[in-house]
């Protein structure tokens, strides 16, 4: 079936747009945003290590020569994505700082210059002018809205650092490692990073205190983590990069629709204007040209 990468890519970012749903409420617990990542990114791992252990272990296997591929999606890419997109969750709206975070694409097209010698042109300038445009509307800067310029830098961050995924996972592929292997090793590595960092005291306190907060654990890793990285990471084998990141964009369509309808943060006609000239812009950014 030809269009299951396809149905892959939109899957996994329907799930990732349920991350500040999972996120807020860990957050209204009592988590940081490195518990949240920590939480998240650790019962993903042992989720995809267990699927490992007893149908696939030989996706375990890797080469040290090729371990800064996963060292660069786990530490470089998931983990300062997640530190970033998490505070920025406590700065700015959900909505806001979803649509941050899909600047992502065009970063991937950027590095892709300067790794791949792909050339600048017109079309990619126009991509930029608009997305620039876009994420001054969208953080709300000159509106009624204040937004805290800390959370449109965390978003943007985010963004960057979520683009590193594609473009460390491309390597990977390249070196024969499939979509298992890429996430369970990413998961590792970023799980070990932020376990040097998080305050384990309060996931024990929070989690002790309110034994319903484990099953929004478990949620958060299997809905945000688990599923979604496995079936991108397949879509990454089966088509172009930045193919995958514009397709993927449905996740601030649902991130918005979550902070609108669940947690009733109000959106306005330069929002949506924003939102619009963001995803505008990948649109132009992926784009066939004609000579």
């Amino acid at each position: 079936m030809k269009n299951k990468p396809l149905i892959a890519v939109l899957t996994a970012g329907t799930f990732w747009g349920f991350m500040g749903l999972f996120a807020r409420k860990l957050n209204a617990a009592g988590f940081g945003a490195l518990e949240v990542a920590q939480t998240r990114i650790t019962t993903g791992l042992v989720l995809v290590g267990l699927y490992l252990l007893l149908f696939n272990r030989e996706a375990l296997r890797i080469r040290l020569k090729d371990v800064w591929c996963f060292l660069g999606t786990g530490i470089i890419s998931l983990l300062l994505f997640s530190v970033c997109y998490f505070n920025a969750l406590t700065y700015t709206s959900l909505s806001v700082a979803a649509i941050l975070l899909y600047t992502a694409p065009i970063c991937v097209m950027l590095m892709s210059v300067f790794l791949f010698k792909e050339s600048m042109t017109a079309q990619k300038v126009l991509a930029l002018i608009l997305a620039f445009a876009g994420c001054i509307l969208v953080s709300g800067i000159g509106a009624d809205a204040s937004v805290s310029w800390i959370g449109v830098l965390l978003g943007l961050g985010s963004g960057f650092f979520y683009a590193l995924y594609s473009i460390f996972s491309r390597y990977a592929i390249n070196r024969g490692y499939g979509a298992w292997t890429i996430t369970f090793y990413t998961f590792l590595f970023c799980s070990t990073g932020c376990a040097l960092l998080c305050d384990w005291d309060v996931i024990y306190t929070v989690a002790k205190a309110d034994s319903s907060i484990l099953l929004w654990i478990l949620g958060l890793g299997f809905v945000t983590a688990f599923l979604p990285y496995v079936l991108y990471s397949y879509a990454l084998e089966n088509m172009e990069s930045s193919k995958a990141s514009i397709l993927a964009s449905v996740e601030p369509v649902v991130g918005t629709i979550c902070g609108v309808f669940i947690f009733h943060e109000p959106i306005s006609v330069l929002n949506i204007l924003g939102i619009a000239l963001v995803l505008g812009a990948i649109v132009v950014l992926n784009s066939k040209t004609h000579k």
